[in-house]
C-alpha cells in the first residue's frame, strides 16, 4: 500500500512537462504509474528494475508466467531490446509505429527474465499518445505495462477505472481522458514465418496483412474459441477482460438476421429474470430496443462502426458491474475487421460460454 495515489492531470495533446517529470521521477525511483495510451491505461514500471516490475505481477495479481509489453518511445530502441530482428518487423515498425501494434521479437541478454515471464521472446511498441510518449521518453528508457486493472478485469479505458481497482496501492495516476480505442494493443509474432496472430487488437488484422505483404496465422485462441497452451504473450492465456457478474455470448452464423439474435438474447435474459436475477444485456443499436424491460440495457453503438463498439466495450462491462448486475448476456458480432476483436474479448469475458443461436 502507499500512503496516497498522486492523480496528474495532464493534457492528453499537449503534454505539461513538468507534470510528466513528476511521473517520470516517481517510475526511475522504482514506483509504479499508470498512464494513458491510444489503447487502454498501462500500468508503468521502469523495465529495467526487477523490484519494480515485480510489483506489477504482486500487485495486479497477475499470473507469473504472463509476460509485459516493453513501451518504447522510438523503433530506434528496437536493437537494445530484441536481436535478430526480421525484415517485416522494420516495414511494419515504418508504417504502423506509433500505433496500437505489438510485436513479438527475440530478445536480447538486457531484457529482465521477468519482464518476458522467463520466455526467449519478448513484446514491444511504440505507442500513439503524447503523453505516453513523452512520459517514456523523459525516463529514457522502455517501461513495462500491463493493462492498468486487476488480473482477469477489465481494461480501464478512463482514470477512474484505474482508480477503482489500484486506489492506495500505486503510486500515480496520469488522467488525460478517456483513450481512443478502448481495446489493447494487436499482438503478432514475427520470429515466425508467416507471422502469427496472438491477440486481436486495435489494429484490424487487415491493415497489417497489407503492410506485411502476407497472411497471418490466425490460431483458434486468437479469436477467443479456448486458451492457448501456455501464455504466448498477454491476453493468450486465463480468462481476461471479465466483469464481475456471469456473463454469456450469443452469437448467429448469420448476423444478417438481427431479429432472431434478439429473440434468443432475450429469451435468455428474461429467464435469468424471472429466476430472481438482476440482468444486463449488452447489445447493439439496431437491437437495443427489443431488450426494453428485460433489465439493464448498454448498446456499444451500430454494427456499422466496429470501431465504435469495440472502443464502448469495456466501459459497458464496467458500468455493468457498478449497476450490480447478476447475469450478462452479450450479443456476437461478425469476425471482420475488429469484429475479430470484439469477439475475442466477448468471449474471453464470458470464460468461453457460447450459445449458438
Amino acid at each position: 500500500m502507499v500512503a496516497e495515489t498522486l492523480i496528474l492531470r495532464i493534457n492528453p495533446l499537449k503534454p505539461e512537462r513538468d507534470l510528466v517529470r513528476v511521473a517520470a521521477a516517481i517510475l526511475k525511483e522504482g514506483g509504479l504509474v499508470a498512464f494513458p495510451t491510444e489503447t487502454v491505461y498501462g500500468l508503468g514500471a521502469v523495465a529495467s528494475r526487477r523490484d519494480a516490475v515485480l510489483r506489477i505481477f504482486r500487485v495486479k495479481g497477475r499470473p507469473p508466467d504472463n509476460p509485459l509489453i516493453l513501451h518504447l518511445a522510438s523503433p530506434d530502441w528496437l536493437p537494445s531490446v530484441s536481436r535478430e530482428i526480421p525484415e517485416v518487423a522494420y516495414r511494419l515498425a515504418e508504417r504502423l509505429w506509433p500505433g496500437p501494434l505489438t510485436l513479438i521479437l527475440h530478445r536480447s541478454e538486457s531484457v529482465l527474465d521477468e519482464v518476458t515471464a522467463g520466455l526467449p521472446k519478448v513484446a514491444v511498441r511504440v505507442p500513439a499518445h503524447p503523453v505516453a510518449l513523452s512520459l517514456i521518453e523523459e525516463v529514457g528508457e522502455p517501461v513495462a505495462a500491463p493493462s492498468a486493472n486487476k488480473s482477469g478485469r477489465p481494461s480501464p479505458t478512463r482514470a477512474e477505472h484505474v482508480l477503482e481497482d489500484f486506489k492506495g496501492e500505486i503510486e500515480a495516476v496520469i488522467d488525460s481522458g478517456d483513450t481512443l480505442h478502448g481495446v489493447e494493443s494487436t499482438i503478432v509474432d514475427v520470429t515466425q514465418s508467416p507471422p502469427v496472430l496472438l491477440r486481436p487488437g486495435a489494429l484490424p488484422v487487415e491493415d497489417i496483412e497489407r503492410v506485411a505483404g502476407v497472411k497471418l496465422v490466425i490460431p483458434p485462441f486468437a479469436r477467443g474459441l479456448g486458451e492457448a497452451d501456455r501464455a504466448l504473450a498477454p491476453g493468450t492465456r486465463y480468462r481476461h477482460y471479465a466483469p464481475r457478474a456471469e456473463m454469456v455470448v450469443v452469437e448467429l452464423e448469420d448476423y444478417s438476421e438481427l431479429s432472431r439474435l434478439a429473440r434468443v438474447v432475450r429469451e435468455i435474459a428474461l429467464s435469468k429474470k424471472a429466476s430472481g436475477l438482476r440482468v444486463g444485456v449488452l447489445c447493439s443499436d439496431e437491437t437495443a430496443s427489443f431488450y426494453e424491460g428485460v433489465g439493464v440495457v448498454r448498446s456499444l453503438g451500430p454494427r456499422s462502426n466496429m470501431f465504435i463498439v469495440a472502443r464502448n466495450l469495456f466501459a459497458a462491462l464496467r458500468d455493468l458491474d457498478r449497476e450490480g448486475v447478476d447475469f450478462i448476456v452479450a450479443e456476437g458480432f461478425e469476425e471482420r475487421g475488429l469484429g475479430l476483436t470484439v469477439m475475442n474479448r466477448l468471449r474471453k469475458a464470458a470464460g468461453f460460454k457460447v450459445i449458438r443461436g
